[in-house]
């Protein structure tokens, strides 16, 4: 019995310390009467925030109701409808509470993780779950793109959980939940923290996020330790390639399904997220290397990303 206590003892006092970084978050509609409702963390203490693009696109203006029953108008910095992201900013003259951006390529399949948000409106409800994949792919609003490098968890999320925290055993945020699947149980989905990075980095510099493109569809893979270790790997995972584009700068280079993605510009890939952050504005147009593992072989093929076109 005293293990169930020490775990249900930390837990606790970790929901305690992080929760009051949970924002419910209100959309003021632009048209018509009523409000849509979602989460959101605070993940600065000087007043930032995260959010699903999905709850607050088009709003006329956005609310924040947070743990100490203040209730703040927000700022949309930015959106990014493809990873479904938004970024606010709440003004006050004292710091807020804050949940530290953590590491989410360190997550393990069968970690635990706890979800916090407001779902039916019932604001800060904590669930807790594990880790069940990563490297999900989910439909974007962003149509004709893909959300890839998903988190999936069994953490039970419902309508008004959308861009509320996952929390790591310590409390770290790792992910910003996102979807449900309809009819399903147990099958929910989050963005990884490395992924909204460096989502919120490209919108605090240009306002919203550019992106390079190499016209190929992704996925985490392990790859195979023995492998890893021939070919000198820092890390026992990559980016498997499963469709290649006809006409874009991967079908050009050479790449093909199966292969699999382990470095960009002498720079190591072991998911998703970090392709993405490699795939920034100063990858357009960049004449750059991309190092594959093909079956067993090690191969390295020159290529030129082109700017994917903006999001809707």
């Amino acid at each position: 019995m005293s293990i169930l206590r020490s775990f249900s003892d930390e837990l606790a006092a970790m929901v305690e310390r992080v929760g009051p970084a949970v924002l419910h978050v209100r959309a003021i509609p632009r048209e018509g009467r009523g409000l849509s409702g979602g989460s959101g963390v605070l993940f600065t203490p000087d007043g930032f925030a995260l959010t699903n693009s999905h709850v607050v696109h088009g709003a006329a203006g956005i609310e924040a109701a947070l743990a100490d029953g203040r209730t703040l108008l927000a700022d949309l910095v930015g959106e990014d409808p493809a990873t479904d992201l938004a970024l606010l900013r709440l003004s006050s003259p004292r710091p807020f509470p804050f949940a530290a951006l953590g590491d989410s390529n360190a997550l393990r399949v069968g970690d635990l993780v706890v979800a916090v948000g407001s779902p039916f409106g019932l604001t800060r409800t904590v669930t807790s779950g594990i880790v069940s994949a990563t490297g999900r792919t989910l439909p974007s609003r962003d149509v004709g793109r893909a959300i890839e490098g998903v988190i999936q968890t069994d953490a039970p999320l419902n309508p008004g959980n959308s861009g509320g925290p996952l929390l790591d055993a310590g409390g770290s945020l790792v992910g910003i939940n996102t979807a449900v699947l309809a009819g399903a149980q147990g099958l929910c989905f989050a963005i990884p923290s490395n992924t909204a990075s460096f989502v919120i980095r490209e919108i605090l510099r240009d306002g919203r996020v550019r992106r390079a493109f190499l016209g190929v569809g992704v996925e985490d893979v392990l790859v195979p330790a023995a492998l890893a270790r021939t070919h000198g790997l820092p890390s026992a995972r990559g980016v498997l390639v499963r469709s290649v584009a006809g006409g874009g700068p991967g079908a050009a280079a050479g790449l093909a399904a199966g292969d699999v993605i382990v470095g960009l510009d002498g720079k190591p890939v072991a998911s998703v997220a970090d392709l993405h952050r490699l795939l920034g504005r100063e990858a357009i147009g960049a004449e750059m290397e991309i190092d594959l593992l093909r079956r067993a072989e090690r191969v390295r093929r020159a290529l030129r990303p082109v700017e994917a076109r903006a999001a809707a």
